[in-house]
């Protein structure tokens, strides 16, 4: 009997030893995957403050620019991306708004959106881009599939963001829009939620 027990004592010990380096390795592993998501995490935060960051610089540059009058412009920033968007007074000051922000530290590319519109008739064009807007608004939600795009109207151009759910439903996005009146253009940035 003592010598059954010893060896099922030995029995366990071993098992026990032999499960150590698979349960270390299981471990390791698992701090491992902990290691990277934490790292992604850093460089996803990393690169939201960075776009806040080069957002922020490109508004005070422009906004300390007389020949912009940044107050009238709209910058948002992905992955270093700068997307311009708004009125301005002349193609100089629209120039000068594309040169302002590639200057900026950290800066990959800029797209200009900006309208030259003339101080005189920027309050007809805004009252006129309120109204186009809601228009869109208005047609684009009677579709179930389009109820997460948001509309935002420069001078008749209609911007269209958000998430749908197929190619076809964001063609269709664009097709309700272009049928509003006074619609210059359409800019489709309609991203598919998969």
């Amino acid at each position: 009997m003592r010598y059954g027990t010893m060896t099922m004592t030995a029995t366990i010990l071993g098992a026990v030893l032999a499960a150590g380096p698979l349960a270390a390795g299981a471990a390791e592993s698992t701090m491992e995957q902990a290691k990277d998501k934490a790292k992604s995490t850093a460089q996803e935060a990393k690169t939201a403050v960075s776009d806040t960051w080069i957002t922020s610089k490109t508004k005070i540059a422009l906004f300390a620019d007389e020949r912009v009058k940044g107050t009238s412009v709209t910058v948002d920033t992905t992955k270093g991306a700068v997307h311009l968007r708004g009125k301005v007074d002349s193609d100089e000051a629209r120039a000068t708004a594309t040169e302002i922000a590639k200057g900026v530290d950290g800066v990959q590319s800029v797209s200009n959106d900006l309208q030259v519109v003339a101080p005189g008739n920027r309050k007809m064009v805004d009252a006129g881009d309120k109204e186009i807007a809601e228009a869109v608004e208005s047609r684009i939600s009677r579709d179930a599939r389009l109820k997460k795009v948001d509309v935002r109207t420069d001078a008749g151009v209609v911007t269209l963001t958000g998430e749908v759910p197929t190619i076809a439903a964001s063609a269709k996005a664009s097709e309700m829009a272009r049928g509003v009146a006074g619609v210059k253009s359409v800019k489709n940035e309609l991203a598919f939620n998969k």
